[in-house]
């Protein structure tokens, strides 16, 4: 196997992607899925499959391709979504309280174990049977229950103090809404998800498909009168 430091971001995202397909064909009772088949439903060769596969090891039987349960096990081992993942919500706003209600996250293993808010309202609600806590008790929590990953739900200009609380506190990694870039250097993992960026994605390639029509739109206002 190699070294997780050496595997391509891109193909560890990936094997996110397979995870979710492969539980989905689990879902529909199906046993086996070819590498053909696997790469289909996700845009992708079977030829990319193989590959990405390859850097942990030897998948597969011949003559009958990967055995569903078989894959979606060794795949969960790797992303290490085999174990329970104690995690924490800075931001108890409406994105916050989404992710507090979220049913798949128990199913994937992360566990929300604790809720933080600054908010002299907010502080003491409870919300899909979190109750909210002040910041003050971050340290003690995150000790005492053993969190792991912290949620960042919190405006931009707030969220790199809160980052630097969750890594005082000894937590390893931060899935981060705020949209701001978080300096932590070696400190910890980082994945933004930034919604606005998607959507400005979005709305480029969206705008791929319009610029013939538009183009041509265009041609007969100008060529009009």
């Amino acid at each position: 196997m190699s070294s997780r430091s050496k595997i391509p971001r891109p193909t560890v995202k990936r094997l996110s992607l397979y995870l979710r397909e492969l539980e989905s064909r689990a879902d529909l009772e199906k046993t086996t899925i070819s590498s053909k088949q696997l790469g289909s439903a996700l845009g992708l060769t079977d030829a990319q499959v193989r590959k990405d596969l390859t850097y942990f090891g030897q998948f597969g039987h011949p003559g009958i391709g990967y055995e569903v349960t078989e894959l979606t096990n060794r795949l969960r081992q790797i992303l290490r979504a085999d174990r329970k993942w104690n995690t924490a919500v800075v931001g108890a706003g409406k994105i916050g309280r989404a992710l507090m209600a979220y049913q798949r996250f128990p199913r994937k293993g992360f566990e929300i174990v604790a809720v933080f808010d600054t908010a002299p309202d907010v502080i003491g609600q409870v919300i899909a049977g979190h109750r909210v806590r002040p910041m003050e008790d971050l340290p003690t929590l995150v000790a005492q229950r053993d969190i792991k990953i912290g949620i960042l739900t919190v405006p931009h200009d707030a969220a790199q103090k809160v980052a630097d609380s969750l890594i005082d506190a000894g937590v390893l990694g931060i899935l981060n809404f705020a949209p701001v870039r978080l300096e932590v250097g070696d400190a910890v993992s980082v994945t933004s998800v930034d919604f606005s960026v998607s959507l400005e994605q979005l709305a480029f390639q969206v705008s791929l498909g319009l610029t013939g029509s538009l183009d041509e739109h265009e041609c007969d206002q100008e060529g009009g009168g």
